[in-house]
């Protein structure tokens, strides 16, 4: 049986304008990649409620899973919320368990919960609240759409929070070859090789240093011994490299 496959939309104009660098995919393939659900997309957006409503239709119905990342937060610009749930049809208020946790937070912090900070107990109808350890604030489950924060820190407790109540499927395994040679002379034994083995992925990520063309060779894919096959035959191509 395949493993599940999942994307990811990117929420923010920060992002999109270069102010701020994107961690969170890197962070979300990794650990998907652990769990056996294959990250199979990802989309950026920037704070537009039309924009973040078609990119969630349109995910949502294309893989088992959708991960948002960004705007659920209490400025006026953080609109992930209300967007999420209009895309999925579904009535949005405040939430009387989102607020309970955030009165609690705020108020061990000796700090007001006001009208900015309360817009971010909006919770669908329905949803599953998933949890925050870091700041309360909670992200929520709708369906498949899982919708979390932006702040890298917020967004991995998030995802250490959601990721247990997913059914994953065999974990993804990978080992990498490096070649000191361009992509021109191993793309034919390369191509070859991949044939050999349809259930595996074979990618050449090519880079120049110190003058010398080479390619890091990544193998990847459910299964082990398959992939140490294929990894003792490409060694076997290209002797004396470094593994």
């Amino acid at each position: 049986m395949p493993n599940p496959k999942a994307a990811m939309l990117v929420i923010g104009d920060e992002i999109l304008s270069g102010r701020t660098r994107d961690a969170n995919m890197h962070y979300l393939a990794g650990e998907l990649a652990k769990r056996g659900i294959d990250l199979a997309e990802v989309r950026i957006v920037s704070d537009d409620h039309a924009a973040i409503i078609s990119a969630t239709q349109a995910l949502s119905a294309a893989y088992d899973h959708l991960f948002t990342s960004g705007g659920i937060g209490p400025t006026h610009d953080d609109i992930t919320a209300e967007a999420i749930a209009e895309a999925l049809d579904t009535p949005i208020s405040i939430r009387d368990d989102a607020r309970a946790l955030l009165q609690a937070h705020y108020d061990r912090q000796g700090s007001e919960l006001n009208e900015a900070r309360l817009r971010m107990a909006r919770v669908p109808d329905g949803a599953t609240l998933i949890d925050n350890p870091i700041s309360a604030a909670p992200g929520f489950s709708l369906g498949n759409v899982h919708v979390l924060a932006g702040v890298p820190m917020v967004f991995q407790a998030m995802v250490a929070s959601v990721l247990p109540t997913i059914t994953g499927g065999a974990p993804i395994l990978s080992q990498t070859l490096r070649i000191d040679r361009g992509e021109g002379d191993i793309a034919g034994p390369l191509s070859d090789l991949a044939a050999r083995y349809p259930d595996l992925s074979l990618g050449s990520y090519p880079f120049l240093r110190d003058g010398v063309y080479g390619a890091n060779i990544v193998i990847r894919g459910a299964d082990g011994p398959a992939i140490d096959r294929a990894m003792s035959e490409l060694s076997a191509l290209f002797p004396g490299e470094i593994a």
